[in-house]
């Protein structure tokens, strides 16, 4: 059975959408969760009882549906042959997981700790034959063209990338088999249909004031706690990537733009003015990255397929051929690098998306009101 997370759970020490998710390089970037600031006050939305419970009613309504999401792509990716299902997959879980997140802020309640460890594990058991198919689709296209220079290289690559995506199948399948699926959506529905969200403990105030009795917190003050947090991961991240420009820099951008993204998505919901804009432009960062990403995917892949000395000695004049393919992907990848450093400089744009940010922080319930 669900805990009832109307009481305060222990305390907890605990990671239309674009087609890029993350790969099994998260580690590099940092786990933005919500750990609870102090509340701000707001103006301008009802705040009754009725009013509160109604928006998280339909945010349950939300996890409930991309739970069903989630769910609904297992007996294609069992299958193996179907990459969209994959990738679908793995977008769900993290949409599901940034709603959860939502609804069960640190410290969140044992069950709960326990599921969301399962949403993790199961994104990142696909992780790397996600890598493979974007690689293997861009590899064919590449083919596809009728005069392909470097064309018995590219074919020698995608061969590689073949035998690696099967291997990488096996062994991801059998990851996400030590997660009982089915086990998984009972549970979880159960924990969604039966339980609200969690309240503000009796120990934090609520709109400035304790009364000593947890109380269930208005949606746009925990939405605006949870911006808060990953706002400034978000910028601490690329200001990291200004100073450090490596890709471990650049890919922690890349998962805080995506964090970002599926939490200002629960935000759309509601019709927050601006919201649209400031998600269109999440979007375009998050689809650059994911292009840079591919690459830079691309040249550990390639460097992996040469570095084999069997290869070597038997493929010596094909492996000199991918070497100079290396060279020419690394070219493409710096002008990615240099066109996302030109997005960030565009001062106008990021500061109208930083704006709209402030101001929802620093006044949820006013920025959730509808005219």
């Amino acid at each position: 059975m669900c805990l009832d997370v109307t009481q305060q759970p222990p305390h907890d020490d605990e990671g239309d959408y674009g087609r890029h998710d993350e790969s099994e390089q998260d580690h590099l970037a940092t786990d933005t969760e919500v750990t609870r600031p102090p509340a701000k006050c707001g103006s301008g939305r009802k705040t009754s009882s009725a009013a509160i419970e109604r928006d998280w009613a339909h945010v349950r309504t939300l996890a409930l549906k991309q739970l069903d999401r989630f769910m609904s792509f297992e007996p294609a990716v069992l299958k193996g042959d179907d990459p969209d299902a994959i990738h679908d997959m793995r977008v769900a879980s993290r949409r599901l997981q940034q709603v959860l997140d939502l609804i069960y802020p640190k410290p969140r309640p044992k069950e709960i700790r326990q599921l969301r460890r399962q949403i993790q594990h199961s994104r990142r058991s696909l992780g790397g034959v996600r890598n493979a198919d974007v690689l293997l689709d861009r590899v064919d296209r590449v083919l596809a063209r009728k005069r392909a220079a470097h064309s018995e290289a590219w074919t020698a690559v995608h061969d590689y990338l073949r035998e690696s995506r099967s291997r990488t199948y096996s062994k991801g399948l059998r990851k996400l088999s030590r997660v009982n699926l089915t086990v998984f959506y009972v549970r979880l529905k159960e924990c969604l249909n039966h339980s609200g969200p969690v309240a503000v403990p009796a120990h934090l105030p609520h709109n400035g004031a304790s009364t000593g009795v947890p109380v269930l917190e208005p949606l746009p003050e925990r939405v605006g706690q949870a911006l808060e947090v990953n706002w400034a991961v978000f910028q601490e991240q690329v200001e990291r990537s200004q100073h450090d420009p490596r890709p471990s820099a650049i890919h922690g951008v890349r998962i805080a733009a995506k964090k970002l993204r599926y939490l200002l998505e629960v935000v759309r919901e509601f019709d927050v003015p601006g919201g649209a804009e400031s998600l269109a432009w999440l979007r375009k960062l998050q689809k650059h990255l994911g292009n840079w990403h591919d690459l830079e995917v691309l040249e550990q892949m390639m460097i992996r397929m040469v570095a084999r000395p069997d290869y070597l000695a038997a493929h010596l004049t094909q492996a000199m051929e991918v070497e100079r393919l290396i060279l020419q992907n690394r070219k493409i990848k710096k002008g990615y690098k240099e066109k996302y450093f030109r997005i960030m400089r565009k001062a106008a744009e990021f500061q109208r998306v930083k704006d709209w940010v402030g101001y929802l922080i620093a006044s949820p319930s006013a920025a959730f009101a509808k005219d």
